[in-house]
């Protein structure tokens, strides 16, 4: 469940910035593979990639955390 939150969120931001899967991964230097399984909620990510991802987008790692808004959302 909470791997769910985190995907949504980073594919959404990822969207409403532009970016492809294949150019965020290649940017942030992790496989496609990786950033499709946290996106797809197979995989929880860690603190590190939270912190390059919010980076790489400009949005601060609080904007990508799940809140609890997301659960109401479900």
């Amino acid at each position: 469940m909470e791997a769910e939150k985190w995907g949504r969120r980073i594919r959404a931001f990822r969207k409403l910035k532009g970016y492809t899967q294949e150019g965020l991964a290649k940017e942030i230097g992790v496989s496609v593979s990786v950033l499709g399984e946290v996106e797809r909620g197979y995989r929880i990510p860690s603190d590190d990639l939270v912190m390059k991802i919010a980076s790489y987008l400009n949005v601060s790692v609080d904007e990508l955390s799940p809140t609890d808004e997301d659960e109401t959302s479900n």
